[in-house]
């Protein structure tokens, strides 16, 4: 493939919609589309430029063949659109909010991916989450602590590449697109 799939990761509240959002017009500079998740709760949505289906119609797609990409995560499922690997194809480089317990096996249907994990420290991503209102206290600790156990946990044997959210966006939108170019053949930007 000739595309450069970016696959993003990061614990929820580390500001992957945010981040995206504000890099969805400089990446189209680089050659590079955020592509649209298929997600089984509208909810989930909120913030992101995503398909709500529900589990049913979610299974549907999956067993048509629908998706390149599809997983669970925290009872909902994700899948991403067949259309990523038309686009990678045609060399265009594409973005995908992923997950950090998928990177194995997004890793062995594309090897050359660049994995990028959004981190951010814990005492702004339990500010994040509290504010966001959409889990209880004892839920967000759980989170918590799954994080950190990811942190802990190698999910790749190869390298993940960090970018810290906790502070300024503007920043890690910079972090984010100075490593796509780095990591991008220039003749495919």
């Amino acid at each position: 493939m000739d595309g450069k799939l970016i696959y993003l990761m990061g614990p929820s509240g580390s500001g992957k919609d945010s981040l995206i959002e504000a890099a969805r017009v400089p990446l189209r500079a680089l050659n590079c589309e955020v592509m649209r998740r298929v997600i089984t709760r509208s909810a989930e949505s909120v913030g992101e430029d995503a398909i709500g289906v529900t589990p049913e119609e979610f299974e549907r797609r999956e067993r048509a063949g629908d998706f390149s990409l599809a997983w669970r995560a925290n009872g909902l499922a994700y899948g991403v659109a067949v259309e990523m690997d038309r686009r990678l194809k045609a060399g265009q480089h594409v973005l995908v909010n992923g997950s950090r317990a998928n990177l194995r096996q997004a890793l062995e249907r594309y090897p050359a991916l660049l994995p990028v994990l959004l981190t951010v420290r814990n005492d702004v991503l339990r500010e994040r989450l509290l504010r966001r209102g959409r889990e209880t206290p004892e839920q967000i600790e759980a989170r918590l602590a799954r994080n950190a156990l990811f942190k802990d946990r190698r999910s790749s044997d190869g390298p993940v590449y960090h970018i810290d959210n906790s502070g300024n966006l503007a920043d890690a939108v910079s972090d984010l697109l100075r490593l796509i170019e780095l990591n991008v053949k220039p003749d495919q930007i």
